[in-house]
């Protein structure tokens, strides 16, 4: 079992695009929307995934993740997905010595950016690049299983 350790940011300018190193289209979906067992199904560029989340502890949480067949997620995605299907771009951004995500998201969503980092340990101290503004860790309406 892995634990994801994340924080969330809202981003308050595009500056993050100088520093990418890497984009990635993303696809996905859920089919469980549980707070203790939320599944979903990622398109990442040309590879798909199966991700089952545990409920959050503060910014800690149970994850597993497995690649699946490509053509699968499409059919997880239009035959069993709950809600709206998430349309993002995300940047890839190494500063400080850490890596951020940062998800530009399209479609219903259109204009909400918000940066990710994952820690190594929930006390890990980090500098706030100058893109970052206000953090919505913990804050259900940023979760991508309520988008």
């Amino acid at each position: 079992m892995a634990s994801e350790i994340e924080r969330k940011f809202l981003v308050t300018s595009n500056s993050y695009r100088m520093h990418c190193t890497e984009r990635q289209a993303i696809k996905q979906g859920y089919l469980s929307r549980n707070p203790d067992a939320t599944v979903r199904v990622r398109i990442l560029n040309d590879n798909a995934y199966l991700t089952i989340k545990g409920r959050n502890h503060g910014i800690v949480r149970d994850e597993w993740e497995y690649k699946i067949p490509f053509e699968d997620a499409h059919a997880m995605l239009d035959k069993c997905a709950d809600g709206t299907i998430i349309e993002k771009t995300r940047y890839i951004v190494p500063k400080n010595g850490f890596i951020w995500e940062i998800d530009e998201f399209h479609g219903t969503h259109e204009g909400l950016v918000v940066a990710e980092i994952e820690l190594p340990d929930a006390s890990t101290r980090f500098e706030l690049p100058d893109f970052i503004g206000r953090e919505v860790s913990g804050d259900p309406a940023y979760y991508n299983s309520n988008l």
